[in-house]
C-alpha cells in the first residue's frame, strides 16, 4: 500500500532498529567496561576488541553482497533468513555477558571468540534492515524518513537498555531483549516491502558481483570520507565514556541518567532535523549537526569531579545534535545509489562497506585510545593528574577535531553546492500490511 508515494505503516519497518540499538549499547560500549572489571588488562582488552570489531567490520561487504542475492529471492526469504540470525544474536550476547566458570581463566579469548559471533548476527540484521529501507524508494525528504522511523526505534532502544542494566541486572536486559527480537520481527514482517522491481525473480540476469562496485563511484568515496571521519568522532567517546565518568566526574551513579538524556534528546529532537531537511536539503542538515555537536562538546574538556548538571546538559545538547547524524547520512547514501544507476539492485554491496566503516571506527577506537591512555598513565580507578588530562583530551578534546575535519569536506563536497547533492531516487511503489504511520 502506498500513500501519495510515500511507503505507509513505516513504524513497522522501522521496529527492528529498537533491539538492533538495544544490543549495540552493551555490545560497543558496556563491553570494554564489562571486561576491564573482570580483571582483563587494559592493553590484553584493547587487542582483543581491535580483533573483534576488525574481523567484523571486514566481513560486512560480504554479507552486504550475500543478501543482495537473497533480496533476489523475494522479502520473505529475507525475513526467512534473519530469523535465526535474530536468535543466533540473542545466544552470543548471553554467553558473552556471562561467561561460564570454565571460561574465567581465559576471558580474553573468551570474549574474542563470542564478540565476533554475536557481532556477526548483529551485522547480517543491520545490514538486511538498511537495505530493506533503501529499497522503498523516495525522494530525499522521504528516504530520510525511513532512515527516521528506523533510527528512532533504535533510540528507543538505547534509551531502555542504558538504564535497565543498573536498574534491572544484565538477566533482565536479556530476557527483555527476547522478547524484543520477536515482535521486532514480526512488524518487520508485516510491514512495508520494497516493490516488486526492487526484489527480481531468480530467473532475472545476474547482478553485477564486483565487490568494489561502489568504490568506482566518486560521490561514494566522498560521502565514505565524511563518514569515516564523522564516525571516528563518534566512536572515540563512545568507547571512553564510562572511563571518563567514573574517574574524571567521579558520578559513575549518574551514567544512567547521563545515557538516557542523550539519548532522549537525540529523539526527540528527530522530528526538528527532517523539518530541517525539508527546508535546507540534507547535505547542509548535517552539517549543522555537526557545528551543534562541536560547540557542545568541547565544552566537557573542561569539567571536573562533581559537574553532573554540567555533563547533564551537555548530554542533551549533544543528543541533539546526535539526531542528524543518525537520519541523515544513511539517506545521504540512498540518494549517492540511486543517482548511480545502482537502486534496487547492489544495496547491500553499499551498505555492506558503510558498515564496515562504521565498525572500523568502534575498532580503531578501542584497539588505539585504551592502550594509548595506558601507555600515557590512564589506570581505571587511580585519579592521578596525568592520566585524567590524557583521558580528558581523548575523550572530548579530540572528537571534536576529527569531526570539524568531517563538517569540511561535507560542505567542500556536498553542501557548498547543494544541487550537486545527491538525491533519492523518484517514490517507487510499496506494498504494505499496514495502516498509514
Amino acid at each position: 500500500m502506498n500513500d501519495g508515494g510515500r511507503p505507509t505503516g513505516l513504524w513497522r519497518y522501522g521496529l527492528p532498529g529498537l533491539p538492533l540499538a538495544f544490543v549495540a549499547l552493551p555490545l560497543y560500549v558496556h563491553l570494554p567496561h564489562h571486561y576491564a572489571a573482570l580483571g582483563v588488562p587494559l592493553t590484553v582488552l584493547g587487542g582483543v576488541l581491535l580483533l573483534a570489531r576488525a574481523f567484523d567490520a571486514l566481513t560486512d561487504p560480504w554479507i552486504g553482497r550475500w543478501w543482495d542475492g537473497v533480496f533476489r529471492r523475494g522479502p520473505s526469504a529475507v525475513l526467512w533468513r534473519a530469523l535465526p540470525l535474530a536468535l543466533a544474536l540473542w545466544l552470543g550476547m548471553w554467553a558473552l555477558l556471562f561467561p561460564p566458570a570454565f571460561a574465567r581463566p581465559h576471558l580474553a579469548g573468551w570474549a574474542l571468540g563470542l564478540a565476533m559471533f554475536a557481532t556477526l548476527a548483529y551485522s547480517a540484521l543491520t545490514i538486511a534492515h538498511q537495505s530493506w529501507g533503501a529499497r522503498l524508494g523516495g525522494n530525499a525528504a522521504q528516504q530520510a524518513r525511513v532512515v527516521a522511523w528506523r533510527e528512532g526505534w533504535a533510540l528507543v532502544g538505547v534509551v531502555i537498555a542504558s538504564v535497565l542494566p543498573s536498574v534491572a541486572g544484565w538477566k533482565t536486559t536479556l530476557a527483555v531483549l527476547a522478547v524484543a527480537l520477536g515482535a521486532a520481527w514480526l512488524a518487520w514482517a508485516f510491514g512495508p516491502r520494497p516493490a516488486p522491481q526492487a526484489c527480481p525473480s531468480t530467473a532475472s540476469p545476474p547482478v553485477d558481483r564486483d565487490l568494489m562496485l561502489p568504490w568506482r563511484r566518486p560521490a561514494f568515496r566522498r560521502l565514505m570520507a565524511v563518514f569515516v571521519l564523522n564516525g571516528m568522532a563518534s566512536a572515540i567517546p563512545a568507547t571512553l565514556m564510562l572511563f571518563f565518568v567514573a574517574d574524571r566526574l567521579q558520578a559513575e551513579r549518574w551514567q544512567g541518567v547521563f545515557l538516557a538524556s542523550y539519548f532522549l534528546a537525540a529523539a526527540a529532537g528527530m522530528p526538528a532535523w527532517l523539518a530541517w531537511v525539508r527546508r535546507v536539503g540534507l547535505a547542509r542538515a548535517w552539517l549543522s549537526g555537526m557545528a551543534l555537536s562541536i560547540a557542545v562538546f568541547f565544552w566537557a574538556a573542561w569539567l571536573g569531579a562533581g559537574d553532573v548538571a554540567a555533563f547533564t546538559v551537555i548530554c542533551i545538547l549533544s543528543g541533539l545534535a546526535l539526531g542528524a547524524d543518525l537520519a541523515l547520512p544513511a539517506a545521504l547514501l540512498a540518494g549517492v545509489i540511486a543517482d548511480a544507476g545502482d537502486r534496487d539492485r547492489h544495496e547491500g554491496a553499499y551498505f555492506g562497506w558503510w558498515n564496515l566503516a562504521a565498525k572500523g571506527n568502534l575498532a580503531l577506537a578501542a584497539g588505539l585510545a585504551l592502550p594509548a591512555l595506558a601507555w600515557l598513565g590512564y589506570t581505571p580507578g587511580v585519579r592521578d593528574a596525568a592520566g585524567l588530562q590524557a583521558l580528558t583530551i581523548a575523550y572530548a578534546v579530540l572528537p571534536c577535531v576529527a569531526k570539524g575535519a568531517a563538517a569540511a569536506l561535507l560542505w567542500r563536497h556536498f553542501a557548498r553546492h547543494p544541487q550537486a547533492s545527491p538525491r533519492a531516487a523518484a517514490p517507487a511503489p510499496t506494498h504494505a500490511a499496514a495502516p498509514p504511520a
